[in-house]
């Protein structure tokens, strides 16, 4: 049987297995002078393509277009339930817009999904680290635990962070105390919330923040995907990396008050004084948002400090024209150029921040 290959053969290049019929000549236009595409139309060519492959020569990349019937989806399944194949990077590309087959394809823990159209720069970028790093990212905690990151907490910072969080719980203890109140006569649920954050060098921690919202908050955030503030700004390919929702309908009244306020971000004093995040730094991101940032360009931020307040903070905080990139740039920038009186800096522009005007 013979596949289309439309290059020559180049040792140098990752071997990508494409199926499908609508985006086939626009991924070798576009891919096909980095990697080595071996494409086949129908399914059953796919199998059969895979089926001859030896250990030296399978491909690193398994491109494949999603269909509307999910075809796609018993095919990735049959390629997992083979140990010579389970291991494969696998990448959907979807010639319209698809949320059902999106959230299918994050259900099923599927590398990515992209819907066209979208940035062949981007995309070849994701194959690029994908590969690269499939032995030692095969999730967050591998990762923590294998990362190498250059960042170590400065003894002046580290001491500044303490006398600064016991300072601050002293004296705001009544008003922890009133707010823990409020809470609880308002909603059922616990007072502080905790989720699993990302923070420097992939670090995963329980992050505390005052409950803002109703004890079902997360098992709705799928289903108000529409007010997320930076897909509607963002990204060709319709992806956005970080949430934050606009006039959130799960929040409730007190909730509202100590957001405007920020005063549901003041339990983190406790996670800088464990050592888990500094006063000063880059915000410690949900899993689903840091599982996207590792690619070379935006991994920066996470070797550098995870913070209270930081430059993103005084910079943009609840704008309409903030962008996901100039968000990622701030963070960035923020982790080559900290300094302690670049953090003072930030520390006094945190305070006019404090009071937001979007709901966001």
């Amino acid at each position: 049987m013979t596949y289309n290959n439309r290059n020559a053969y180049s040792t140098n290049k990752l071997r990508v297995a494409y199926s499908g019929n609508e985006l086939t000549d626009f991924v070798h236009e576009n891919l096909g002078d980095k990697f080595q595409i071996f494409s086949s139309g129908t399914a059953r060519q796919f199998n059969d393509y895979l089926a001859e492959q030896s250990l030296n020569s399978l491909p690193e990349v398994i491109l494949m277009e999603a269909d509307e019937a999910g075809n796609c989806f018993k095919l990735v399944e049959n390629i997992r339930k083979n140990p010579l194949l389970k291991g494969l990077i696998i990448v959907l590309l979807s010639a319209k817009p698809n949320p059902s087959g999106r959230e299918k394809a994050r259900k099923m823990r599927i590398h990515d999904y992209y819907d066209y159209p979208f940035s062949c720069e981007e995309l070849s970028e994701r194959l690029d680290f994908l590969v690269r790093f499939k032995f030692i990212k095969p999730d967050l905690i591998n990762l923590s635990a294998k990362a190498n990151p250059t960042y170590k907490m400065p003894p002046s910072k580290r001491i500044f962070d303490i006398v600064f969080s016991c300072s601050c719980l002293f004296v705001l203890m009544p008003l922890f105390l009133i707010v823990s109140a409020l809470i609880a006569i308002e909603s059922r649920g616990s007072i502080v919330y905790r989720s699993k954050r990302v923070g420097t060098g992939y670090k995963i921690f329980d992050f505390y923040k005052f409950r803002s919202m109703r004890s079902d908050a997360d098992a709705q955030l799928i289903d108000l995907s529409n007010l997320n503030q930076y897909t509607q700004t963002d990204s060709k390919d319709r992806k956005s990396v970080f949430v934050k929702l606009k006039n959130d309908p799960r929040v409730t009244r007190v909730g509202t008050f100590i957001r405007k306020t920020s005063i549901d971000e003041l339990p983190q004093l406790f996670n800088i004084l464990k050592g888990d995040m500094s006063v000063v730094g880059n915000r410690p991101l949900p899993l689903y948002e840091a599982e996207q940032l590792t690619s070379n360009e935006w991994a920066t931020r996470f070797l550098g400090p995870a913070g209270l307040t930081g430059l993103w903070q005084i910079s943009k905080r609840g704008r309409e024209d903030m962008s996901e990139r100039e968000r990622k740039k701030l963070d960035n920038f923020y982790a080559r150029k900290y300094s302690f009186w670049f953090d003072l800096k930030i520390i006094m522009g945190t305070f006019p921040a404090l009071l937001q005007k979007e709901k966001v």
